[in-house]
């Protein structure tokens, strides 16, 4: 018989890359990792790493293997949520955020946590969309809120299950006092936008460039606070989510885009652990917590 931790080792390979990357993400050293991996070797009776320059890579046996390792981890998942919602107690839930859920979204849901399940032990950490939805994937955390903006896609995971939390208004922001009326009257001005590569940067680019100018992003920050902070003190513009003020009095003035866009607003889980009481918890609070938030159109989704 396999060893299932075995198994996940050779699956975290897979999806990580490195030895070094699986020792960093399981908090084991490089030489546990591979002495493990040698011992599943031995167990399968055929070779499963080969050397690839200074590191390794898997065979095609490996990754044969790895294809039913991660089938066998869904299947214990899912075998341990059942068993887990035959009992009172409920196992840590991992949450993995993007920036503007933590300001908007996380605090209203620990409010309705701390009334329907105070014993839940939620950990969270703020991890960029694509980092999130990647380690939940990786079992690295249970459950991801991340976001996708109109017309880009992200890239869909057979593991995960998607579900729309609602649609977050993204619009102009502007110092108060500032002139400007559209989006044509900032072609000008400096700009503040997330850093390169990121599809939030991508997507406030391309409405720019519709407008009919290049926009001079001389701030690339990932901090949203910063950014509202840089617009509020006049030195950029910016687009904003309404999400990141969280209910608060926004410190900007903001200006409608065309055809008003919205970003999608989604938590991602791993299709084993759906029905994990934990993780229902967590999604039907983090749903309450956007029907409260002002400038979000709350629209469940069906499952994907």
């Amino acid at each position: 018989m396999f060893d299932l931790h075995r198994l996940r080792l050779l699956h975290e390979l897979s999806v990580r890359g490195t030895l070094a990357a699986v020792a960093e993400a399981l908090s084991f050293s490089p030489s546990t990792i591979s002495q493990q991996l040698a011992r599943l070797e031995g167990e399968a009776g055929v070779p499963l790493l080969e050397p690839e320059g200074r590191r390794v890579r898997l065979t095609a046996q490996g990754e044969a293997l790895a294809a039913h390792a991660a089938r066998m981890l869904a299947a214990d998942e899912a075998a341990r949520a059942e068993l887990e919602a035959l009992q009172p107690s409920l196992a840590p839930v991992r949450l993995a955020v993007m920036q503007s859920a933590a300001h908007g979204l996380v605090p209203g849901a620990l409010d309705v946590l701390a009334e329907t399940e105070p014993r839940l032990r939620v950990e969270i950490a703020e991890l960029a969309p694509e980092e999130g939805l990647f380690e939940v994937a990786a079992r690295g955390f249970d459950l991801a809120v991340a976001e996708q903006y109109p017309g880009h896609t992200r890239e869909q995971r057979a593991l995960l299950e998607r579900r729309t939390l609602g649609r977050d208004a993204i619009r102009l922001a502007v110092a108060h006092g500032d002139p400007a009326a559209t989006l044509a009257d900032l072609r000008d001005r400096t700009w503040v936008m997330e850093p390169e590569g990121t599809a939030a940067r991508l997507w406030a680019t391309q409405q720019c460039r519709a407008a009919g100018f290049e926009p001079d992003v001389r701030f690339s920050l990932a901090d949203l606070t910063a950014q509202v902070r840089l617009v509020a003190s006049g030195h950029a513009v910016g687009m904003i989510p309404a999400l990141v003020f969280g209910g608060d009095e926004p410190a900007t003035r903001f200006i409608d885009l065309p055809d008003h866009p919205r970003r999608e607003i989604f938590t991602a889980v791993r299709r084993g652990t759906t029905g994990r009481p934990g993780i229902r918890a967590v999604r039907a609070a983090l749903e309450a917590a956007i029907a409260r938030a002002p400038g979000i159109s709350g629209e469940p989704a069906p499952i994907e």
